[in-house]
């Protein structure tokens, strides 16, 4: 793959000591197609070395916990709010200035600035447009187990961090007794499982394996780019299976690099970064003024279809829904 340049503005925050170690350590639960083009252009601009440790979320999350005062990591970059949420109320990161919070947009912003939102992903189903008539689908996705129709015919990815948050959610609306009733009524209908394998779903898709898939937005956005008879459905304002996520990044107590660490997650929310992580996985940006694609809902549609949701609520719930799922032979 062809590096993508970028040019990351904003960097260059006043009172930066000299004295600072020129040196940065980042634990990434975000892929390196995202990461590497934004440390790379960081690195140009600032003359900081950027070290970054790559992984799943729980990989680095347990790696956080067992390291404690001895890490390395100077920035949590989380794919997800779930991980983000979890180091929060375990108290692993150092409250953000208005400097950084300013500018982002505070629908997913924690109230306790520990933690930096970076871009916007949304829960949607996605469906084959030449065996699908989206008025045929369901207002709500709670509702999505009464489609026998589909028997065999769906898809979804329940160890992807995504869906399992989404779980999260729904046992803090519904409980857990109707979240198990959702799981047992979906398994019912022999959905397929790919894992962690989103671009996996939507290929099974075109070959015609399944005729819907429970996903995020952007993959949908990304097979567009290819022609694929694919669309995306949301189900009714507020519903559920809309949910908004965000990923983000937070800098560590224990860091000893601070100030530079400031000014990276500073860099993760300038115009052109956003632009670029729009452009790349067409991830909705967190502060304005950035054009989107016509293929994309805007922002202010978008945000209103999904649930009002405290941010907070997602990690104290992963590991029931784990569990849930894990009774359900899905795990």
């Amino acid at each position: 793959m062809k590096r993508t340049v970028i040019a990351v503005t904003a960097l260059l925050l006043a009172g930066t000591s000299l004295a600072q170690t020129k040196t940065l350590t980042i634990y990434s639960g975000r892929a390196k197609t995202f990461v590497d083009p934004v440390v790379q252009q960081f690195e140009r601009q600032t003359g900081i070395k950027v070290n970054v440790r790559y992984g799943t979320d729980a990989q680095l999350v347990a790696a956080l916990r067992e390291e404690g005062s001895r890490s390395p990591a100077d920035v949590y970059w989380g794919n997800s709010v779930g991980a983000l949420g979890e180091l929060a109320e375990e108290g692993k990161f150092t409250k953000l200035g208005a400097a950084l919070t300013r500018n982002v947009s505070d629908d997913y912003l924690p109230d306790s600035r520990t933690w930096l939102p970076t871009t916007v992903r949304f829960r949607t189903l996605a469906y084959n447009t030449s065996k699908i008539k989206p008025e045929s689908l369901p207002d709500s996705i709670m509702d999505l187990p009464k489609m026998t129709s589909l028997r065999g015919r769906i898809g979804w990815t329940v160890s992807y961090p995504s869906f399992q948050d989404f779980l999260g959610v729904m046992i803090a609306q519904q409980g857990e007794q109707k979240t198990r009733a959702w799981i047992e009524g979906m398994k019912a209908l022999q959905p397929k499982d790919y894992k962690t394998s989103n671009v996996g779903m939507l290929e099974a898709m075109r070959a015609g394996e399944i005729d819907v898939a429970l996903t995020n937005h952007y993959y949908i956005q990304r097979v567009n780019r290819l022609s694929y008879p694919i669309d995306t459905y949301f189900f009714k304002n507020g519903d559920i299976g809309n949910l908004g996520n965000a990923t983000g990044a937070g800098i560590l107590k224990t860091s000893r690099n601070q100030a530079n660490a400031a000014r990276f997650l500073s860099a993760l929310v300038a115009k052109d970064a956003q632009t670029f992580f729009l452009s790349v996985n067409f991830e909705y940006p967190v502060i304005g003024n950035i054009l989107q694609p016509t293929t994309m809902l805007p922002y202010a549609d978008v945000i209103k279809r999904s649930p009002k949701v405290d941010p907070t609520v997602m990690p104290k719930n992963i590991e029931k829904a784990q569990k849930l799922l894990r009774d359900a032979g899905l795990l």
